[in-house]
């Protein structure tokens, strides 16, 4: 199949028509619209440094519904106990960086380009991109961000520098998500650290039809609160 070469305004190809390894098309810019753009049809980029852009529509997808959510019972007591502070949008920035770095020094390598970075903060300040932290007094120690589309939340990335940090993150998502009506959690690609948490993977046309069932418009939210730290 061919990968298609994306002309200047910020239109995609049908996601049905992505090579089977999911790569779909290739140029365009980090515009917040041609981002929104992407988004709506399951689109994502993910691409290195010095690479073209490069756009994604994997199949299967991995989704998580919040009700669906299996909470460990350890996890649960961490928890309880408090043992993170969690917020939301207070630090977007510091938690898109903090995945970004992470990985490096991992030696996985990173996506998250100083243009793929401004980008998304760009969402985060127009109110669709979103990012849930986890504290240890002062001090980051693990979180998660994304793209929120309606009643869809598109998971971009997480990390962690305290065990457990992150999956706290992810609960509170999750609790937030009950909260607030986000129907379902776009997970990209299938792990067996979320399948665990209850994630299930579901063809391209299901989630398509997904996508059309949760996503009524492109309204921005105002700035996320963790209900449960009203």
């Amino acid at each position: 199949m061919p990968v298609f070469q994306l002309p200047r305004e910020p239109l995609f190809p049908s996601p049905d028509l992505a090579e089977p390894g999911g790569l779909l098309a290739v140029g365009g810019d980090l515009s917040p619209a041609r981002l929104l753009a992407a988004y709506r049809e399951g689109i994502f980029p993910w691409y290195s440094e010095g690479e073209p852009i490069l756009w994604w529509s994997p199949a299967p997808r991995l989704v998580l519904f919040p009700e669906k959510f299996h909470l460990p019972r350890r996890l649960a007591r961490t928890i309880r106990r408090k043992t993170f502070r969690v917020t939301a949008d207070t630090a977007f920035r510091d938690v898109i960086s903090s995945c970004g770095t992470l990985r490096e020094k991992s030696g996985e390598g990173t996506w998250i380009t100083r243009d793929m970075l401004e980008a998304y903060c760009r969402l985060h300040e127009l109110g669709y991109a979103h990012s849930i932290e986890c504290w240890q007094d002062d001090t980051l120690t693990g979180g998660l961000y994304g793209v929120c589309l309606d009643r869809v939340f598109f998971g971009e990335s997480m990390f962690t520098r305290v065990r457990d940090s992150s999956k706290v993150a992810l609960a509170a998502l999750i609790e937030h998500a009950i909260a607030t009506g986000i129907a379902m959690i776009d997970c990209q690609m299938t792990t067996d650290h979320l399948l665990r948490f209850g994630a299930r993977e579901v063809s391209r046309e299901r989630f398509q039809e997904l996508l059309d069932r949760y996503i009524d418009g492109l309204q921005p939210q105002k700035k996320w609160r963790l209900h449960s730290t009203d």
